[in-house]
């Protein structure tokens, strides 16, 4: 009786699949980088969305308290999801565009020019600024406010001085 001899294994089966092997990886990698950049793209527009928030809320604040009283710059700490913590220090800078007087004078001084009378009034218009920082990554948002604010001459002479 004869031997049949064995057939020499060539190991095609092994590098076919090595390769697929191979493929799925990098398939599984490319994935995980998209996702990783996606989840960046979306914490980056949460904080600029939250920061925008949080510098219309310290604008605002600023614009409802009288202006002469409070230094240039503040300090604001806003607490956006109302825990009890802050979770923005936001800088407030208004600053005076431009003074113009007031059309209307009290009647007791109508015959005067309004510059003379005792209660002539300003119309200031102001540029409000309030940067947002986040001390993690050193992102920051800048967002202008224009207002116009009605002052007393002894308050314009303080606060909008030619």
């Amino acid at each position: 009786m004869m031997s049949r001899p064995i057939p020499r294994q060539r190991g095609t089966a092994l590098v076919v699949s090595l390769i697929m092997l191979t493929l799925i990886t990098i398939l599984v990698i490319t994935a995980l980088n998209l996702g990783s950049a996606n989840f960046r793209a979306v914490t980056n527009t949460q904080f600029r969305d939250e920061a925008i928030a949080a510098a219309n809320l310290a604008i605002q604040s600023r614009i409802s308290s009288t202006f002469v009283d409070l230094p240039a710059t503040t300090e604001d700490n806003v607490d956006i999801d109302n825990d009890g913590t802050t979770d923005y220090v936001v800088q407030v800078t208004p600053t005076c565009i431009s003074a113009s007087v007031a059309e209307t004078a009290d009647p007791s001084s109508a015959a005067l020019p309004p510059a003379m009378s005792l209660a002539s009034t300003w119309n200031t218009v102001w540029d409000i600024a309030a940067v947002v920082t986040d001390d993690t990554t050193g992102a920051s948002v800048v967002v202008h406010a224009g207002t116009r604010v009605l002052l007393g001459q002894t308050d314009r002479d303080e606060a909008c001085p030619d």
